[in-house]
């Protein structure tokens, strides 16, 4: 708690100072450009690897950075969902898995979370996830079917956000796109799912995968990509 207190103190006395204006126009009012749908594990800071602003990002975090399927009465995600799509009206949805994800090694060993059972209630909503890995990725090691597990989710997630009205009405109308990412935490590079290779490609600034098109979505059932 110390440490967090002081973190505070040195908010208030060097940064804020520097970025008063900033402040001062986002207590208006937020008009965030994007979407981020990201996992909870701490590891995981995207406005501190996108180097976003305040106020740029809207960010939903859950475990496993899953978006259930739209239904009513709608939960946390689904309406943080039709909010940022429907009232603050932003342009791209991003969903951001990672590497070493807890989540998803839990839905390749789901007698892992016997324990936690809110948890493994949570991760039934994946379970096309699981399924899919495990009938089309044999013969791959732990650490591989790990890294299909968690490429294989994102593209899931981006099928779920299809279900979502509001999603659905804005993709029709060429007004919004959806992006798939993956965060290695001890590289600190990011992977975008580029539609046309099929395929997560490495974003280093010289290429910008195409938004995914959610209905374009094909997989090639192997090893996955080692880009």
């Amino acid at each position: 708690m110390q440490q967090l207190v002081q973190g505070i103190q040195k908010f208030q006395q060097e940064v804020f100072p520097q970025k008063r204006e900033l402040f001062r126009r986002l207590a208006l009012g937020q008009h965030p450009s994007t979407l981020f749908i990201t996992c909870a594990d701490s590891r995981v800071s995207p406005t501190l690897f996108t180097q976003s602003e305040p106020g740029e990002i809207f960010t939903i975090r859950n475990a496993g950075n899953i978006v259930p399927a739209y239904r009513l009465p709608a939960g946390g995600v689904t309406s943080g969902i039709e909010f940022a799509v429907a009232v603050l009206d932003v342009k791209e949805i991003v969903i951001c898995g990672h590497t070493d994800c807890g989540a998803m090694k839990g839905l390749l060993h789901p007698e892992r979370f016997a324990h936690v059972p809110a948890v493994a209630d949570w991760l039934t909503q994946v379970e096309a996830t699981r399924r899919l890995v495990l009938d089309n990725y044999e013969g791959l090691d732990e650490a591989a079917m790990l890294d299909a597990m968690i490429r294989e989710n994102i593209l899931v997630q981006l099928q779920n956000l299809q279900t979502h009205p509001s999603v659905l009405s804005r993709l029709a109308a060429g007004t919004l796109k959806l992006y798939g990412w993956i965060y290695d935490i001890g590289q600190g590079n990011v992977e975008s799912f580029d539609a046309a290779k099929q395929s997560f490609v490495r974003l280093d600034g010289h290429c910008s995968p195409e938004a995914t098109p959610v209905a374009r979505l094909k997989r090639q059932m192997n090893a996955p990509s080692q880009a």
